[in-house]
């Protein structure tokens, strides 16, 4: 049975883990700091949030989340999916569906109108469940680097 639930102190660890592997997964490199940064703000679960996704006690899945306002949903916010990773060994067995869904009962008990995320096209894999769960209204991400 799959659990979800809030990121516990004891997750860090497990959580580190599986946040660098999908960090991987998308051929980045982040520094230490990154890391540490994200773990204090999923901690103090004001602007960012995090949820983690447990099989028989152990961290399978993560997710990671926001809220912001927006100019066609004026009066609500709207929740951003950022991150979404599980264990390799453990994928078709739902947790991505029990994460996404978390997601979206807790945007809805906050009043949000909506859930989106992004994903690469090559995600093959993930955007088979992604199709079954959302609508793909085929936007096209651009990024500004202003880091450098």
């Amino acid at each position: 049975m799959i659990s979800i639930g809030k990121l516990l102190p004891s997750d860090r660890v497990a959580w580190e883990g599986l946040f660098r592997a999908y960090i991987d997964f998308y051929r980045r490199v982040e520094s230490d700091d990154m890391y540490d940064r994200a773990w204090r703000e999923f901690r103090a679960d004001t602007r960012l949030h995090a949820f983690g996704a447990r099989l028989d006690g152990r961290l399978v899945g993560i997710t990671h989340f926001l809220t912001h306002g927006s100019t066609s949903a004026p009066d609500t916010d709207v929740c951003y999916l950022q991150d979404l990773f599980t264990a390799a060994d453990v994928r078709g067995r739902g947790v991505a569906h029990a994460l996404i869904e978390a997601v979206t009962g807790w945007a809805r008990e906050r009043g949000c109108s909506r859930v989106y995320w992004n994903t690469h096209e090559s995600n093959s894999t993930a955007r088979l469940l992604y199709d079954k769960v959302a609508e793909n209204r085929g936007f096209i991400r651009y990024d500004i680097d202003l880091s450098r």
